[in-house]
């Protein structure tokens, strides 16, 4: 088969589209027709080096796919061969990746689409979809009612959380950087947009929260929180949910923290088990059928320009180029 493999760690031109041997499905395992994968930043991460990591080699990219069930491994019982399928969590922890034409993936790792779904939402959504539900709901508690502030709401992780947090009944405040991906955000159910390269955010925040009261759960999707402006803003008892920034070492304002009783959650997918994973991943299914998930894709491209789609994605995280909106997916 064909598959985006990298031999070494580096820059996006080190991705090459070429042959490998056909994976086969082992005990437990699906053997997937690869339909539809996406990028994630932690995808570029891995591929750079920066996080570091024993990978095979060579090593297959990527950690989303959707696909069609061709073979099932000894020991499987949930799905059969035809079933329509997606998945996170590889290229992780030496599994390879998804990349490819086909992907060999632990049964306890795929989930079925739901009828009516494109394989390409069910791809765009995965990741990010779990580590939105993961975040507001297993960690942050999120219940009906309350105010929730995401950054950057056309974002992979942020548009999920716009949509998850509006579906369970809370009030959304977000982020955007243009207003053509504000009037995105306000489509998506939050109730408030601040432009953040043309309005003046503290004023913005001031405004908003005299409406709608202090914010019970902040879901901080930057690298670099400037967290004495969050602190300041959340209710007694407020959560903030933090999710990316390996790197990052902002100060932190013990005091307000405290005399507020606010609490703290960092959290990576990745870690959470399958178990807690499938509940995510069943919830999105129902959001998905119904509509209440959306999964914003923002570029498409074939497979074989995976290097091509890796500096894209790049160029948006690390340099905050603002030239998609929503997910990069790719396929065969």
């Amino acid at each position: 088969m064909k598959a985006a493999v990298i031999t070494t760690t580096g820059t996006p031109d080190i991705i090459q589209w070429t042959s490998v041997p056909n994976p086969v499905a082992g005990s437990g395992q699906v053997l997937v027709r690869t339909e539809a994968v996406a990028v994630n930043p932690i995808d570029t991460y891995i591929r750079a080096g920066i996080v570091k990591a024993a990978l095979p080699n060579p090593y297959i990219i990527g950690c989303d796919v959707a696909g069609v069930v061709e073979a099932v491994g000894s020991g499987t019982e949930r799905f059969t061969v035809g079933d329509r399928v997606w998945g996170s969590n590889q290229g992780l922890f030496g599994r390879q990746g998804t990349f490819g034409e086909f992907c060999a993936i632990d049964e306890q790792w795929l989930y079925p689409i739901p009828d009516g779904v494109s394989s390409e939402s069910a791809a765009a959504g995965a990741l990010v979809g779990i580590t939105a539900h993961l975040g507001l709901f297993l960690h942050g508690g999120l219940k009906s009612g309350e105010v929730v502030f995401v950054n950057g709401g056309t974002g992979g992780v942020g548009s999920a959380v716009v949509q998850f947090a509006k579906a369970a009944g809370a009030t959304v405040i977000t982020t955007a950087g243009s207003p053509e991906k504000a009037a995105d955000c306000l489509q998506l159910g939050a109730a408030h947009v601040i432009e953040y390269w043309t309005q003046d955010i503290d004023q913005r925040f001031a405004e908003i929260t005299a409406a709608t009261g202090p914010i019970h759960l902040w879901f901080e999707t930057l690298r670099t929180p400037t967290l004495d402006r969050c602190i300041s803003l959340m209710a007694p008892r407020g959560r903030m949910i933090f999710m990316a920034g390996r790197d990052a070492r902002p100060e932190f304002p013990v005091g307000p923290f405290y005399v507020k009783d606010l609490r703290a959650f960092g959290f990576a997918m990745f870690n959470a088990s399958p178990a807690e994973q499938r509940v995510a991943a069943i919830e999105l299914n129902t959001m998905l059928t119904d509509g209440c998930y959306k999964p914003l894709i923002g570029a498409r491209l074939p497979l074989a320009e995976a290097a091509k789609a890796h500096q894209l994605q790049e160029d948006n995280t690390l340099n905050f180029a603002g030239t998609v909106t929503g997910k990069i997916v790719l396929k065969p």
